[in-house]
């Protein structure tokens, strides 16, 4: 059972499998890292140990993200949009947020490059 704090729980806007998205952005320069899930326990988890946790829907089990790799997120703010289906974090990020080894799981497709 999810111990957070019920003034955010009632604020968050969950799909269908009770998951909210979640994009961790690089803190001081906005790069946009990566996008994955949470619920409320790792969201809970997240704001509680400033190590940005996730909730792999393949595993069906949490993952702080570098504890296995070394690419870890150490998360400076938490923000949630307007609408309550996305939470924003900015983070530090050490090492590679993909898990391909890019920097970001961004630079693969460029489908519109910038002019």
């Amino acid at each position: 059972m999810s111990e957070l704090d019920p003034a955010i729980a009632d604020r968050l806007k969950r799909n269908a499998d009770g998951l909210v998205a979640a994009i961790a952005q690089q803190r001081g320069t906005g790069e946009v890292l990566m996008m994955a899930w949470m619920d409320d326990e790792a969201l809970h988890r997240t704001l509680t140990t400033r190590r940005a946790t996730y909730f792999s829907r393949s595993r069906g089990s949490y993952w702080v993200k570098g504890e296995t790799s070394g690419h870890t997120q150490h998360v400076h703010e938490v923000r949630l949009d307007c609408d309550g289906d996305t939470i924003l974090l900015s983070v530090d990020q050490q090492g590679a947020a993909c898990h391909t080894g890019d920097r970001t799981c961004f630079d693969a497709d460029v489908l519109l490059p910038a002019d």
